[in-house]
């Protein structure tokens, strides 16, 4: 290492998002490598990654300065005119003391809430209110002063850096200068030296840093394109001019400025002016109501101990009495008594209200909380550990992760705000990351290689377990490893992968987080605003707890939403109140629904590789449900078979040593928990629980070094205790796989507790149930389906939406009460249900789940409804409800079209082609109505009628069935009045292998034979020009993906058409999910179609080339219209066939034509023109 002395003082993270390649800790290693004594972070516009920056620092040694390139808006901030603040300029800030950071903190975060336009932007204005303690840098060629000199204008370029020293004073502005081999830096460098000279003002050199490396250049460039979606080979593309944008050391900047040598000793004069230093020891939360001079440990004690003995009597037993004052002891030490009464503040609020909580999590391992209120789970009943929540070896702030019921969340977030004040409540930022699998994805794109060979090389990297890196799937997967080293275009797209992965590549908002502070939140984070304009901490959740603010996980659970309805219906419908959290826990009714499989809507439960587990199980407790919710991942999933034959005895209970018998006889010798991991640690190695949960989380990390250190200690604790070394060794390498898969018990104890109770509901109050269970899918057609098809199966009647019964939302039916109404055709598949019933209530059909009817429209109708009595007719429908809902023509057609007028009239095409006449009269009808004028025909308007124009369309005959089953599909995703797929029910049970229930619990390249319905199909392209499908195909349980790759195509092209029903053979593919929380990472299911085999052209007319058929019908039409009809069909020759369906006195008659049309928009317009809306149908 030279003599040469320097400090990079502009670089960009990877937190310059898709523009910055340099990893943080790669930036101090390479700073502490070249023996800088500092080093700074600039990202573009934002500080998300300022904290952990801080600590790695301060780790390696050596001097954080924490910065921002702004973004300075070329008028002000407030200005938004495309043609004139598009742009912007940068500026460098950096921060000299605490005071800095914080004015940078309201910068940035005045940027994102009053500046942003394209990108988060200051002005001078701003600047100069918050520049107190900033040093400022002209930045690069962007910078104002650079732009203006470029631009010829030294007196403009002068006037803006006067303006600047004017802001922050003349000794806390620098002129940066740069030399990154472009050609307008050296024209640049000369006039801003000039510059400076003159203004008195000093230099100083900088690097622009984007990437480490010279050699990270290629990726940073690879980079860039996944930021703009473009190719390498694009010579449009965005890209840097050189590739001398890295973190270079002082001996190569000294080279490059060797004629200006004070602008390498001004990086380190800033270096030395910069001075942070954090306290993260200090805790800034709220008081929640701690009475004043109390001390906050003596009160949480004795909220605790009232609660306790609430629960348990005045006389705790003593292994809870001991507990008690251990956990009272930790929190009290841990200082973290206040935070525990927030918590319980929260969960009170929600109780008092009718609000469903509880907690998911360790939290259910302390007693405190459970006397607290904060949990209704027993841990010492349980057997779940403290030290999972609280660690007294290892202090850091607990999580209590809140589950509240989904559709009153909101309402438990007002209540934080409210007490808290808005300034002090945010939430909390998520950064998605290119995993392993995604950065091939998106190299392999950038780099112009064919989507299916990307694929086939992604595929080759394990799914499981998440996060998995490219090196170590090369270490685990030969086929992968003999991809790399034979082929030179794999090895540069996993080359270039590698420089990528594990990048930050987008902003998220965590979908739980909550963040609370004692005083403003931008005293000590920088905020940004999210799509729905909450306010949003720019740090992550780790970050958060390093500067002592409090974070809660709010999270949304449809479960309890769902649990809270059903109970509400049963107390509406049948009278009767129960309290959910209060239910026994052995009903046998229960257990028995369980016992069956039959676990569809039923937390955690669903799925077929689920529900066969819990046929096998068969559990009869909630220690059995935790088990089982605990082992069904990855992992963990191969001893399932040995658990449930240990069970019932089939196979012997062994365990290496009888001192694992207390520990694992309630899991039948198999370890399900990471509870268990700590008590084998503590039984065995004489561990306490705390030092067990360190050799946990060492033991998930997988770290080799720290393993072999933790397997000493563990062997040598084991020996002390009287274990002999093979035996130990023998205990470790059996819970070592666990450590990092085993679930926490906690965790699986309150989920077994939610699953117990939606099981319960289902099978005492399962029209109730579904009822909730309906409404909380509305949105969603594949889920609404599938629990429509249940059910039908269960033998709850679903009665069809109506405009004179339906609600906005799914509702309970007496079916006594039910008369004169279109009841369900008698099938399974379908779904109507018109024998024997063995409940008092159905299910009436909500008028939400219809596609295109918005709530508010239907909100107002019914009210219309209940206020004026049932529609008479179509015309009366529209009258009432065009004067008070505002109810547009598409809504009352889609009413139309799934069937909700037949109290009124079951002909969906007569309602239809009488529906402009319906809404011109009622227009007409309103208006008069408004001035007082007689009705059209003379009449008083009570007595108005509209019969005269109604039997105009009495002629007009029903749609065809199958296209009645298609609108019903397209609007309402399910069929309503029949199933296309009836016919062939027992030919794909036969044949299929797979069904949408099953097709997800499919090994990756499983082979597997699915059929159905095509319901939605699109084409697009590769880059050789070569066509490709992906289609739904909708069975008798649901939707499955299916996608044809070009060969597979083009061998079965003519049998992928819309409507077609076909059987399909293929594989399954397994595809990870980016998601913007890694935790949360997910693997999607697919199958890659290979033959396709037709059953039947679709609904309609079966001709076996994949050729379309029109069908037109004619409802005793004149002459001239039939004429004019004939020169449409004339004029747009083609291949599809011309039937017509001729519709007079409510008979049909089908004729075939000898007419072939090219079937195009525009001729279906033409035609419609002629005949009227819905006339033609092509299928």
């Amino acid at each position: 290492m030279g003599t040469a002395r320097f400090v990079h003082l502009h670089v960009h993270s990877e937190y310059s998002i898709l523009d910055g390649a340099c990893r943080i800790k790669d930036i101090v290693a390479k700073a502490v490598e070249f023996g800088m004594p500092a080093v700074a972070l600039t990202d573009h516009g934002a500080m998300y990654g300022n904290i952990c920056f801080y600590s790695a620092c301060k780790q390696a040694g050596i001097k954080p300065i924490l910065g921002c390139e702004v973004y300075v808006a070329t008028r002000t901030r407030r200005d938004r005119d495309p043609r004139l603040d598009k742009d912007q300029y940068h500026l460098v800030l950096l921060a000299k003391s605490e005071r800095g950071y914080r004015n940078l903190i309201k910068l940035v975060s005045i940027a994102f809430s009053e500046g942003f336009y394209y990108k988060p932007r200051v002005d001078k204005e701003v600047l100069a209110e918050y520049a107190d303690e900033l040093i400022a840098l002209t930045a690069c060629l962007s910078g104002e002063v650079p732009n203006w000199l470029l631009n010829g204008d030294e007196c403009r370029a002068e006037k803006a850096l006067g303006e600047y020293v004017d802001i922050f004073g003349r000794e806390n502005v620098y002129v940066e200068l740069m030399d990154n081999a472009l050609p307008d830096q050296q024209v640049a460098n000369e006039a801003l030296s000039e510059l400076a000279k003159r203004a008195g003002i000093k230099t100083v050199a900088s690097n622009d840093v984007h990437y480490l490396t010279k050699e990270d250049s290629e990726a940073h460039d690879v980079l860039l394109c996944v930021q703009t979606g473009s190719t390498i080979s694009d010579p449009n593309r965005m890209r840097f001019g050189s590739r001398e944008f890295y973190l270079k050391s002082p001996e190569e900047m000294q080279k490059l400025f060797a004629d200006k040598p004070e602008c390498l000793a001004n990086s380190l004069e800033i270096a030395d002016r910069c001075n942070i230093e954090f306290d993260f020891n200090t805790l800034r939360l709220p008081n929640p109501g701690i009475p004043e001079n109390v001390d906050p440990s003596e009160y949480m004690r004795a909220e605790a101990l009232k609660g306790l003995q609430a629960r348990l009597g005045s006389e705790l037993p003593e292994e809870y009495q001991r507990q008690f004052e251990y956990e009272c002891e930790i929190i009290r030490k841990c200082g973290f008594s206040t935070y525990m009464l927030i918590v319980r503040d929260f969960t009170d609020f929600a109780r008092e209200h009718g609000i469903l909580v509880g907690v998911r999590g360790s939290a259910a391992g302390s007693l405190v909380c459970y006397g607290l209120g904060i949990t209704d789970v027993d841990p010492i009943e349980y057997g779940l550990t403290f030290e999972r929540f609280l660690n007294p070896e290892r202090v850091e702030m607990p999580d209590v992760d809140l589950d509240i019921q989904d559709d009153r969340r909101e309402e438990l977030i007002r209540y934080v705000v409210e007490k808290y004040g808005r300034e002090r409540v945010g939430q909390i930022a998520t950064f998605g990351s290119l995993k392993a699998r995604a950065a091939v994805r998106d190299c392999g794109r950038v780099l112009g290689m064919e989507l299916a060979e990307v694929d086939k090389i992604a595929k080759m990297i394990p799914a499981v377990p998440v996060g998995i890196t490219i090196d170590r799937a090369l270490e685990e997967n030969p086929e992968l490893a003999e991809a790399y080293k034979t082929s030179d275009k794999v090895r540069r797209l996993l080359d270039t992968a590698r420089n990528l992965e594990g990048l930050t590549r987008s902003v998220g908002v965590h979908a739980a987080g909550v963040l609370i502070s004692d005083d403003p939140l931008t005293d000590h984070v920088p905020v940004q605003h999210g799509s729905r304009g909450e306010v949003v901490a720019q740090l992550d959740k780790e970050d958060i707890k390093k500067i002592g603010l409090l974070k809660m996980d709010f999270l949304g659970l449809a479960n309890l939403t769902i649990l809270a309805e059903a109970v509400e219906n049963v107390r509406r419908y049948r009278g009767k109140n129960i309290d959910i959290m209060s239910i026994p826990l052995d009903d046998q009714k229960t257990f028995e629904m369980l016992a069956r499989g039959d676990t569809t809507g039923v937390f955690q439960l669903e799925g077929a590789g689920m529900r066969r587990n819990v046929i096998e199980l068969k559990p009869n407790s909630i220690r059995e449900l935790a088990a089982i919710v605990a082992l069904y991942r990855p992992g963990p999933m191969a001893h399932i078979p040995r658990f449930i034959r240990s069970k019932f005895g089939q196979e012997p209970i062994e365990y290496l040593h009888p001192a694992l018998e207390p520990i694992l006889k309630e899991t039948y010798g198999v370890i399900c928990y990471q509870d268990q991991v700590l008590r084998i640690a503590q039984a065995i190695a004489g561990f306490s629980l705390g030092q067990a949960d360190v050799l946990r989380k060492a033991m998930s990390a997988k770290k080799r070094e720290v393993m072999e250190e933790m397997r000493a200690k563990f062997i040598e604790g084991a020996k002390a205790n009287g274990y002999s070394e093979e035996i130990a060794a023998k205990i470790f390498e059996q819970i070592e796989p666990f450590a990092g898969y085993a679930f926490n018990k906690a965790h699986a104890v309150c989920y077994a507790f939610v699953a117990y109770r939606t099981a319960f509901m289902k099978a005492n109050y399962p029209v109730e149930y579904y009822t909730a269970l309906l409404n909380a899918n509305i949105d969603d057609k594949d889920k609404l389906a599938l629990y429509i098809q249940d059910c039908r199966r269960l033998g709850i009647t679903i009665l069809p939406p109506d405009v004179n019964h339906s609600g906005v939302r799914f509702e309970l039916a007496r079916l006594s009460e039910v008369t004169n109404e279109a009841q369900e055709p008698a099938s399974e598949s379908s779904g109507a249900f018109n024998g024997e019933t063995r409940y008092e209530f159905g299910i009436r059909f909500g008028l939400a789940a219809i596609k295109g009817c918005g709530r508010a429209a239907l909100e107002a109708m019914v009210e219309q409804r209940e206020r004026g009595g049932a529609f008479t007719d179509l015309f009366d429908f529209c009258a009432r409800c065009q004067e008070s809902t505002g109810m547009n023509r598409s809504t009352i057609e889609a009413l139309i079209k799934v069937g909700a007028f037949a109290s009124i009239d079951r002909n969906r095409a007569r309602l239809l082609a009488m529906l402009s006449d319906a809404m011109s009269v009622a227009s007409v009808y309103v208006r008069d109505q408004r001035t007082g004028q007689k009705g059209l025909f003379g009449a008083e308007q009570q007595d108005f009628t509209y019969q005269p124009i109604a039997s105009r369309y009495d002629h007009v005959c029903e749609f065809p069935p199958e296209e009645i089953l298609a609108m019903e599909k397209e609007l309402v995703g399910v069929y309503l009045s029949g199933h296309p797929l009836e016919r062939v029910r027992d030919i794909l049970q036969r044949t299929c292998t797979a069904d949408a229930r099953t097709y997800t619990d499919l090994e990756n390249e499983q082979e597997c034979t699915i059929g159905g319905i095509i319901t939605d199909i699109r084409f697009r392209y590769t880059r050789r020009n070569e066509r490709m499908a992906s289609l739904k195909l909708e069975d008798l349980h649901g939707s499955i993906p299916v996608t044809f790759f070009p060969a597979a195509y083009k061998a079965n092209a003519q049998h992928l058409v819309k409507d077609n029903i076909v059987i399909i053979t293929g594989k399954a593919s397994h595809r990870e999910r980016i998601a913007a929380d890694e935790e949360n990472a997910t693997v999607e299911v697919e199958i890659l179609g290979d033959t396709v085999k037709p059953l039947k052209n679709g609904v309609g007319q079966a001709n076996g080339n994949g050729t379309r058929t029109v069908h037109i019908r004619i409802n005793g039409s004149p002459r001239l219209d039939l004429e004019i009809l004939k020169a449409v069909m004339e004029s747009y020759p083609g291949e599809s066939p011309v039937f017509f369906h001729i519709c007079h006195g409510g008979t049909r008659q089908r004729i075939a034509t000898s007419y072939k049309v090219e079937v195009k928009p525009k001729f279906v317009e033409a035609v419609e023109r002629v005949l009227g809306p819905n006339s033609v149908k092509v299928v």
